[in-house]
Protein backbone atom coordinates (compact mmCIF):
# COMPACT_ATOMS: atom_id res chain seq x y z
CA UNK A 1 0.00 0.00 0.00
CA UNK A 2 1.84 3.02 -0.89
CA UNK A 3 1.73 6.31 0.67
CA UNK A 4 -0.96 8.12 -1.38
CA UNK A 5 -3.53 4.82 -0.96
CA UNK A 6 -2.72 4.97 3.10
CA UNK A 7 -3.28 8.85 3.22
CA UNK A 8 -6.78 8.30 1.27
CA UNK A 9 -7.66 5.26 3.58
CA UNK A 10 -6.83 7.18 6.53
CA UNK A 11 -9.04 10.05 5.52
CA UNK A 12 -12.13 7.75 4.35
CA UNK A 13 -11.61 5.83 8.00
CA UNK A 14 -12.23 8.87 9.33
CA UNK A 15 -15.38 9.77 7.86
CA UNK A 16 -17.00 6.54 8.79
CA UNK A 17 -20.27 7.59 11.12
CA UNK A 18 -20.84 4.20 12.27
CA UNK A 19 -24.79 4.99 13.87
CA UNK A 20 -25.42 6.05 10.47
CA UNK A 21 -24.37 2.83 8.49
CA UNK A 22 -26.09 1.06 11.18
CA UNK A 23 -29.44 2.80 10.36
CA UNK A 24 -28.27 2.17 7.05
CA UNK A 25 -28.64 -1.17 7.63
CA UNK A 26 -31.59 -1.65 10.03
CA UNK A 27 -33.52 0.35 7.20
CA UNK A 28 -32.45 -1.98 4.43
CA UNK A 29 -33.24 -5.14 6.99
CA UNK A 30 -36.88 -4.18 7.14
CA UNK A 31 -37.18 -3.85 3.50
CA UNK A 32 -35.41 -7.17 2.65
CA UNK A 33 -37.32 -9.21 5.41
CA UNK A 34 -40.94 -7.82 3.96
CA UNK A 35 -41.64 -5.75 7.20
CA UNK A 36 -42.51 -2.77 5.27
CA UNK A 37 -45.77 -3.58 4.05
CA UNK A 38 -46.41 -0.91 0.91
CA UNK A 39 -45.00 1.85 -0.73
CA UNK A 40 -41.66 1.71 -1.71
CA UNK A 41 -38.06 1.73 -0.56
CA UNK A 42 -36.48 4.67 0.08
CA UNK A 43 -32.94 4.48 2.40
CA UNK A 44 -32.37 7.18 4.25
CA UNK A 45 -29.45 9.58 3.23
CA UNK A 46 -26.40 10.12 5.12
CA UNK A 47 -25.20 13.69 6.45
CA UNK A 48 -22.76 14.40 4.19
CA UNK A 49 -19.28 13.72 5.40
CA UNK A 50 -16.83 15.92 2.50
CA UNK A 51 -13.34 14.35 2.06
CA UNK A 52 -10.69 16.04 4.34
CA UNK A 53 -7.71 14.83 1.86
CA UNK A 54 -6.90 15.25 -2.23
CA UNK A 55 -8.95 11.82 -3.45
CA UNK A 56 -6.26 11.66 -7.09
CA UNK A 57 -8.82 10.96 -10.04
CA UNK A 58 -7.91 7.32 -11.71
CA UNK A 59 -8.85 6.10 -15.14
CA UNK A 60 -10.45 2.66 -15.32
CA UNK A 61 -8.01 1.96 -17.74
CA UNK A 62 -4.95 2.16 -15.28
CA UNK A 63 -6.74 0.54 -12.32
CA UNK A 64 -6.53 -2.52 -14.65
CA UNK A 65 -3.19 -2.84 -14.03
CA UNK A 66 -2.09 -1.03 -10.88
CA UNK A 67 -3.54 -2.85 -7.49
CA UNK A 68 -3.21 0.72 -5.96
CA UNK A 69 -4.72 2.39 -8.17
CA UNK A 70 -7.82 -0.43 -8.17
CA UNK A 71 -8.13 0.37 -4.37
CA UNK A 72 -8.28 4.17 -4.96
CA UNK A 73 -10.73 3.47 -7.77
CA UNK A 74 -12.69 1.68 -5.90
CA UNK A 75 -12.54 3.70 -2.57
CA UNK A 76 -12.92 6.58 -4.05
CA UNK A 77 -16.32 5.70 -5.16
CA UNK A 78 -17.69 5.33 -1.60
CA UNK A 79 -15.84 8.73 -0.66
CA UNK A 80 -17.78 10.10 -3.02
CA UNK A 81 -20.98 8.60 -0.96
CA UNK A 82 -20.03 9.90 1.86
CA UNK A 83 -19.10 13.32 0.48
CA UNK A 84 -22.20 13.82 -1.07
CA UNK A 85 -24.62 12.29 2.22
CA UNK A 86 -25.75 9.70 -0.77
CA UNK A 87 -28.27 7.16 0.55
CA UNK A 88 -26.34 4.06 -1.60
CA UNK A 89 -24.81 0.72 0.16
CA UNK A 90 -20.75 1.04 0.75
CA UNK A 91 -19.08 -1.60 -1.46
CA UNK A 92 -15.87 -2.32 -3.37
CA UNK A 93 -15.38 -4.89 -5.96
CA UNK A 94 -12.38 -6.15 -7.86
CA UNK A 95 -13.65 -4.35 -10.85
CA UNK A 96 -11.97 -6.15 -14.23
CA UNK A 97 -15.24 -6.31 -16.54
CA UNK A 98 -17.55 -8.34 -18.39
CA UNK A 99 -13.92 -9.99 -19.58
CA UNK A 100 -13.32 -12.14 -16.61
CA UNK A 101 -14.75 -15.54 -17.49
CA UNK A 102 -14.57 -15.32 -21.27
CA UNK A 103 -10.72 -14.65 -21.11
CA UNK A 104 -10.35 -17.86 -18.22
CA UNK A 105 -11.30 -19.68 -22.05
CA UNK A 106 -8.30 -17.90 -23.96
CA UNK A 107 -10.67 -14.79 -25.11
CA UNK A 108 -8.11 -11.76 -25.96
CA UNK A 109 -9.26 -9.27 -23.38
CA UNK A 110 -9.93 -5.70 -25.18
CA UNK A 111 -9.20 -2.45 -23.78
CA UNK A 112 -11.70 0.17 -24.68
CA UNK A 113 -9.76 3.94 -25.60
CA UNK A 114 -9.22 6.30 -22.99
CA UNK A 115 -11.71 8.27 -23.93
CA UNK A 116 -14.39 6.30 -23.59
CA UNK A 117 -13.49 5.29 -20.18
CA UNK A 118 -15.18 1.92 -20.06
CA UNK A 119 -14.33 -1.79 -18.60
CA UNK A 120 -12.89 -4.09 -21.51
CA UNK A 121 -14.58 -6.60 -23.13
CA UNK A 122 -13.47 -9.59 -24.98
CA UNK A 123 -13.29 -10.72 -28.62
CA UNK A 124 -15.26 -14.06 -29.15
CA UNK A 125 -13.75 -17.09 -30.61
CA UNK A 126 -15.87 -18.25 -32.27
CA UNK A 127 -18.32 -21.76 -33.12
CA UNK A 128 -15.12 -23.08 -34.55
CA UNK A 129 -12.89 -23.55 -31.03
CA UNK A 130 -16.63 -24.77 -28.87
CA UNK A 131 -15.92 -28.30 -29.61
CA UNK A 132 -12.21 -28.13 -28.19
CA UNK A 133 -13.38 -26.29 -25.09
CA UNK A 134 -15.95 -28.52 -24.28
CA UNK A 135 -13.37 -31.39 -24.31
CA UNK A 136 -10.98 -28.69 -22.40
CA UNK A 137 -13.48 -28.63 -19.37
CA UNK A 138 -13.52 -26.18 -17.09
CA UNK A 139 -10.53 -23.82 -17.04
CA UNK A 140 -8.22 -23.20 -14.40
CA UNK A 141 -9.59 -20.40 -12.04
CA UNK A 142 -6.66 -18.30 -12.25
CA UNK A 143 -6.43 -18.53 -16.26
CA UNK A 144 -6.96 -15.18 -17.93
CA UNK A 145 -7.99 -12.29 -15.23
CA UNK A 146 -8.72 -14.96 -12.53
CA UNK A 147 -5.45 -14.47 -10.68
CA UNK A 148 -5.80 -10.87 -11.01
CA UNK A 149 -9.27 -11.08 -9.72
CA UNK A 150 -8.46 -13.09 -6.54
CA UNK A 151 -4.71 -11.40 -6.18
CA UNK A 152 -6.91 -8.04 -5.65
CA UNK A 153 -9.55 -9.68 -4.15
CA UNK A 154 -6.56 -10.05 -1.29
CA UNK A 155 -5.64 -6.61 -1.33
CA UNK A 156 -8.67 -5.58 -0.25
CA UNK A 157 -8.79 -7.68 2.29
CA UNK A 158 -5.66 -6.43 3.71
CA UNK A 159 -6.47 -3.16 3.30
CA UNK A 160 -9.95 -4.11 5.72
CA UNK A 161 -7.29 -5.60 8.14
CA UNK A 162 -5.53 -2.67 8.41
CA UNK A 163 -8.74 -0.39 8.66
CA UNK A 164 -11.45 -2.32 10.84
CA UNK A 165 -13.63 0.52 10.50
CA UNK A 166 -13.68 0.38 6.87
CA UNK A 167 -14.26 -3.87 6.34
CA UNK A 168 -17.03 -3.34 9.33
CA UNK A 169 -18.80 -0.51 7.05
CA UNK A 170 -17.74 -1.79 3.46
CA UNK A 171 -18.22 -5.08 1.65
CA UNK A 172 -16.24 -6.57 -1.23
CA UNK A 173 -18.67 -8.10 -3.52
CA UNK A 174 -18.29 -10.59 -5.98
CA UNK A 175 -16.55 -9.36 -9.01
CA UNK A 176 -18.50 -9.43 -12.99
CA UNK A 177 -18.87 -12.35 -13.64
CA UNK A 178 -21.71 -12.51 -15.75
CA UNK A 179 -24.46 -15.34 -16.11
CA UNK A 180 -24.06 -18.57 -17.69
CA UNK A 181 -25.98 -17.05 -21.37
CA UNK A 182 -23.93 -13.86 -21.20
CA UNK A 183 -20.89 -15.46 -21.06
CA UNK A 184 -21.58 -18.14 -23.58
CA UNK A 185 -22.33 -15.04 -26.09
CA UNK A 186 -19.34 -13.75 -25.39
CA UNK A 187 -17.07 -16.91 -26.09
CA UNK A 188 -19.33 -18.29 -28.77
CA UNK A 189 -20.07 -14.70 -30.55
CA UNK A 190 -23.76 -13.56 -31.75
CA UNK A 191 -23.44 -16.77 -34.17
CA UNK A 192 -25.26 -19.04 -30.63
CA UNK A 193 -28.79 -17.13 -31.75
CA UNK A 194 -28.50 -19.30 -34.82
CA UNK A 195 -27.16 -22.17 -32.91
CA UNK A 196 -29.45 -22.45 -30.44
CA UNK A 197 -32.19 -24.38 -33.80
CA UNK A 198 -29.08 -25.59 -35.51
CA UNK A 199 -27.41 -26.96 -33.23
CA UNK A 200 -29.18 -27.06 -30.02
CA UNK A 201 -27.05 -30.37 -28.43
CA UNK A 202 -23.96 -28.04 -28.52
CA UNK A 203 -25.57 -25.25 -26.81
CA UNK A 204 -26.65 -27.56 -24.01
CA UNK A 205 -23.40 -29.12 -24.24
CA UNK A 206 -21.78 -25.43 -23.35
CA UNK A 207 -24.06 -24.31 -20.97
CA UNK A 208 -23.45 -26.92 -18.71
CA UNK A 209 -19.56 -26.24 -19.04
CA UNK A 210 -20.00 -22.78 -18.43
CA UNK A 211 -22.42 -23.16 -15.89
CA UNK A 212 -20.07 -25.47 -13.75
CA UNK A 213 -16.96 -22.83 -14.39
CA UNK A 214 -19.62 -19.98 -13.07
CA UNK A 215 -20.37 -22.48 -10.09
CA UNK A 216 -16.83 -23.08 -9.35
CA UNK A 217 -15.65 -19.38 -9.76
CA UNK A 218 -17.91 -17.67 -7.25
CA UNK A 219 -17.43 -20.81 -4.90
CA UNK A 220 -13.63 -20.01 -4.73
CA UNK A 221 -14.41 -16.62 -4.29
CA UNK A 222 -16.39 -16.96 -1.42
CA UNK A 223 -14.05 -19.53 0.06
CA UNK A 224 -11.62 -16.33 0.03
CA UNK A 225 -13.82 -13.66 1.17
CA UNK A 226 -16.02 -12.63 4.55
CA UNK A 227 -19.60 -14.03 5.33
CA UNK A 228 -21.65 -10.90 5.35
CA UNK A 229 -24.33 -13.07 6.00
CA UNK A 230 -27.80 -13.37 4.52
CA UNK A 231 -27.90 -9.41 3.23
CA UNK A 232 -25.05 -8.92 0.82
CA UNK A 233 -24.24 -5.33 -1.35
CA UNK A 234 -24.07 -5.36 -4.79
CA UNK A 235 -23.96 -2.21 -7.31
CA UNK A 236 -24.42 0.62 -4.23
CA UNK A 237 -27.72 -1.88 -3.48
CA UNK A 238 -28.79 -4.60 -1.01
CA UNK A 239 -30.35 -8.01 -1.70
CA UNK A 240 -30.73 -11.29 0.16
CA UNK A 241 -28.04 -14.08 -1.02
CA UNK A 242 -24.86 -13.77 -2.36
CA UNK A 243 -25.09 -13.74 -6.14
CA UNK A 244 -25.80 -11.59 -8.87
CA UNK A 245 -26.30 -12.78 -12.14
CA UNK A 246 -26.51 -10.78 -14.89
CA UNK A 247 -28.84 -11.62 -18.17
CA UNK A 248 -28.39 -9.06 -20.12
CA UNK A 249 -28.40 -11.69 -23.76
CA UNK A 250 -32.18 -12.90 -22.75
CA UNK A 251 -33.87 -9.56 -24.40
CA UNK A 252 -32.60 -11.73 -27.72
CA UNK A 253 -34.60 -14.54 -26.96
CA UNK A 254 -37.93 -16.10 -26.61
CA UNK A 255 -39.79 -17.29 -23.60
CA UNK A 256 -39.10 -21.00 -25.10
CA UNK A 257 -35.70 -20.90 -25.53
CA UNK A 258 -35.13 -19.20 -21.93
CA UNK A 259 -37.20 -21.98 -20.14
CA UNK A 260 -35.65 -25.11 -22.36
CA UNK A 261 -31.82 -23.49 -22.01
CA UNK A 262 -31.58 -21.27 -19.95
CA UNK A 263 -33.76 -21.06 -17.00
CA UNK A 264 -32.73 -24.02 -15.07
CA UNK A 265 -29.01 -23.09 -15.35
CA UNK A 266 -29.31 -20.16 -13.58
CA UNK A 267 -32.15 -21.67 -10.60
CA UNK A 268 -28.86 -24.17 -10.41
CA UNK A 269 -26.24 -21.06 -9.76
CA UNK A 270 -28.68 -19.73 -7.04
CA UNK A 271 -29.39 -22.79 -5.53
CA UNK A 272 -25.74 -23.93 -4.94
CA UNK A 273 -24.63 -20.68 -4.32
CA UNK A 274 -27.19 -19.42 -1.98
CA UNK A 275 -29.37 -17.50 -3.73
CA UNK A 276 -29.46 -14.15 -4.89
CA UNK A 277 -30.85 -11.21 -7.66
CA UNK A 278 -30.69 -11.35 -11.27
CA UNK A 279 -29.83 -8.00 -13.54
CA UNK A 280 -30.80 -7.40 -16.63
CA UNK A 281 -31.24 -4.39 -19.41
CA UNK A 282 -34.13 -3.72 -21.78
CA UNK A 283 -37.30 -5.57 -22.33
CA UNK A 284 -37.76 -9.11 -19.71
CA UNK A 285 -41.55 -9.13 -19.42
CA UNK A 286 -41.34 -11.96 -21.96
CA UNK A 287 -39.43 -14.64 -19.55
CA UNK A 288 -40.48 -13.30 -16.30
CA UNK A 289 -43.40 -15.49 -15.24
CA UNK A 290 -40.67 -18.17 -16.06
CA UNK A 291 -37.60 -16.39 -14.21
CA UNK A 292 -40.13 -15.34 -11.26
CA UNK A 293 -40.87 -18.95 -10.13
CA UNK A 294 -37.10 -19.73 -10.14
CA UNK A 295 -35.86 -21.26 -6.35
CA UNK A 296 -33.20 -19.11 -4.87
CA UNK A 297 -34.85 -15.69 -6.51
CA UNK A 298 -35.19 -13.29 -4.01
CA UNK A 299 -34.89 -9.92 -6.23
CA UNK A 300 -34.49 -8.42 -9.71
CA UNK A 301 -32.89 -5.98 -11.08
CA UNK A 302 -33.74 -4.48 -14.33
CA UNK A 303 -33.43 -0.95 -16.01
CA UNK A 304 -35.29 1.05 -18.79
CA UNK A 305 -38.81 -0.14 -17.35
CA UNK A 306 -40.28 1.71 -19.97
CA UNK A 307 -39.49 -1.12 -22.39
CA UNK A 308 -41.77 -3.52 -20.07
CA UNK A 309 -45.44 -4.30 -19.39
CA UNK A 310 -44.87 -3.15 -16.17
CA UNK A 311 -48.05 -4.88 -15.04
CA UNK A 312 -46.80 -8.09 -16.11
CA UNK A 313 -43.61 -7.57 -14.24
CA UNK A 314 -45.01 -6.56 -11.14
CA UNK A 315 -47.18 -9.73 -11.34
CA UNK A 316 -44.76 -11.80 -11.39
CA UNK A 317 -42.06 -10.11 -8.65
CA UNK A 318 -43.58 -8.25 -5.92
CA UNK A 319 -46.54 -10.37 -5.91
CA UNK A 320 -44.95 -13.50 -5.71
CA UNK A 321 -42.17 -11.43 -2.70
CA UNK A 322 -39.51 -11.04 -5.42
CA UNK A 323 -38.43 -7.27 -4.88
CA UNK A 324 -36.74 -5.12 -7.06
CA UNK A 325 -34.06 -3.43 -6.61
CA UNK A 326 -32.26 -0.41 -8.06
CA UNK A 327 -35.84 0.72 -9.80
CA UNK A 328 -35.95 3.67 -11.30
CA UNK A 329 -38.12 6.46 -8.93
CA UNK A 330 -40.35 7.61 -11.87
CA UNK A 331 -41.49 4.32 -13.12
CA UNK A 332 -42.25 3.37 -9.11
CA UNK A 333 -44.49 6.50 -9.21
CA UNK A 334 -46.60 5.88 -12.23
CA UNK A 335 -46.92 2.29 -11.12
CA UNK A 336 -50.58 3.25 -10.60
CA UNK A 337 -50.82 0.40 -7.99
CA UNK A 338 -49.45 -0.63 -4.54
CA UNK A 339 -45.74 -2.17 -4.24
CA UNK A 340 -46.08 -3.83 -1.46
CA UNK A 341 -43.32 -2.24 0.20
CA UNK A 342 -41.46 -4.81 -2.00
CA UNK A 343 -39.52 -1.98 -4.77
CA UNK A 344 -36.15 -0.11 -3.66
CA UNK A 345 -35.92 2.98 -5.68
CA UNK A 346 -33.09 4.97 -6.45
CA UNK A 347 -32.13 8.58 -5.85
Amino acid sequence: MNETVRRCLDDLASRIDEDQEAAQRDAWRLFLDDELGSGVFDPPRREPRPALADWPEVHVNDALHDPDLMLLKQFGGVSSILAGGGSETLGVRCNYGVSIMPSQYGCDVIEMPRSQGDLPTTVPLGESAIDGLLDAGVPDLRNGQGGDVFDMAARFLEAFEQYPVLGRWIELYHPDTQGPMDIVELIWGSEVFLAFYDDPDRVHAFLDLVTEHYIAFLKSWFERTPDYGPYRNHWTLRHRGPVLLRADSLMNLSPDIFTDFIRDREERCLVELGGGAIHFCGRGDHFIEAMGTMQGLHAINMSQPHLNDMDRVYAHTVDRGVKLVGFDRGAAQAAGRDLCGRVHVVP
